[in-house]
């Protein structure tokens, strides 16, 4: 638990008598401060958090936990021992964790299940609308002691080609679209929760379960073989972030009671398209001869850029060309680790062979191109 929530909580009759063993861990905490209600809020750094062993099972409300990022997240945190409740509408793959507690209702108004409920830790993969998040907020009130938000690299204003950003780049304004409104949910956040919020903004998440193709595509057509269309330069950078390594920190950072900002992307050195597809060839084995074509000449036949070709942006697009250049120092600081690419791409496959996203319908699946467009390209531009 976030001790130094906890005993303030319990001394204002919020929740129940202390454990002897929970008030000495309370003690020790070092952001403990006896003065935490009456005083005004110290300002946490990025990296701060109440540090816990792993033996001090946490209870967990995930708000969804069923179909992807979530789902890891509930298997991580299972696997590590804690106390998870699930909190969603039974949609997507309902027999999942049918051992554990499963609340019903929907963000968009029905949230009864969650009345009088407490939890030492939120984590909140689902959240896009920001009525929706000050809803559960304000539901369960002071009973989070930390609530950790998926938001997303979306979130910021611009990617101008050819330029890193780290967390403190401008972000995107008004209530428009997808990386504003996941925006407009961290303001509301810090101003519900102020000092409790870790706002986990990752860019591309891959590996098993994945229902939108924007990874899948590349193992499973690098398998194929044959002559394949691989967009733009083979040193072009590239980022994404295996899901299991990404669920298991956010795990990671509620038994720590993480807060701050963090854009958790991968790897934790410069990865190009040209290693994505030359490892997808080395792990399956495959004989594919891969035909790099210039942006410029995919633009002119009109092909659409991250989803008829998943992970390409155009380098010299002036809004969006540098979204794959975020800075992660600050997570990799505070523990986010990174397995193999091939592990990444091994896993992927097996998944996709074994059962794949076809039973999915969802908005935010890609529709690549098919063979006889691909081959209509590569006559076309190469």
């Amino acid at each position: 638990m976030c001790f130094r929530y906890l005993v303030g909580f319990a001394r204002l009759g919020i929740v129940g008598a202390l454990s002897n063993k929970r008030l000495k861990l309370a003690a020790r905490c070092r952001l403990w401060n006896e003065s935490f209600f009456s005083a005004p809020r110290l300002k946490r750094t990025p990296l701060g958090g109440t540090r816990r062993t792993r033996s001090d099972g946490v209870r967990i409300l995930v708000l969804g936990g069923t179909l992807f990022l979530g789902r890891h997240i509930v298997e991580a945190a299972l696997a590590r021992g804690h106390d998870v409740v699930l909190f969603n509408r039974g949609k997507h793959n309902p027999h999942l964790f049918s051992h554990i507690e499963k609340l019903r209702g929907d963000r968009d108004g029905d949230l009864v299940a969650l009345r009088g409920r407490r939890f030492e830790t939120v984590i909140d993969p689902s959240g896009y609308r920001p009525e929706h998040v000050r809803a559960v907020t304000d539901v369960l009130g002071g009973a989070i002691a930390h609530y950790l938000f998926i938001s997303s690299i979306s979130v910021y204003r611009d990617f101008p080609p050819h330029r890193s950003f780290d967390e403190d780049a401008p972000l995107a304004e008004g209530d428009q679209g997808y990386g504003a409104l996941k925006a407009r949910c961290e303001d509301m956040l810090e101003e519900a929760l102020p000092g409790r919020v870790a706002r986990v903004r990752p860019g591309l998440i891959v590996g098993p379960h994945d229902p939108t193709d924007r990874f899948t595509y590349w193992p499973r057509r690098v398998a194929r073989g044959g002559s394949v269309l691989a967009p733009g330069r083979p040193e072009r950078p590239v980022q994404l972030v295996d899901v299991r390594d990404l669920a298991e920190w956010c795990v990671r950072g509620a038994e720590q009671c993480r807060v701050g900002v963090f854009n958790a992307v991968g790897p934790r050195s410069t990865l190009t398209m040209g290693q994505v597809l030359e490892g997808c060839a080395t792990v399956t084995e495959s004989v594919a001869r891969f035909k790099w074509v210039p942006d410029e000449d995919l633009l002119a036949a009109g092909v659409k850029p991250w989803t008829e070709l998943p992970l390409w942006i155009p380098e010299s697009d002036s809004r969006v060309g540098g979204m794959l250049l975020a800075d992660n120092r600050r997570a990799v600081a505070a523990g986010l680790t990174f397995r193999p690419l091939a592990d990444t791409i091994r896993a992927t496959l097996q998944w996709d062979r074994r059962e794949g996203a076809a039973g999915h319908d969802l908005p935010i699946r890609v529709t690549p191109i098919p063979p006889e467009r691909e081959a209509e390209l590569l006559a076309y531009c190469v």
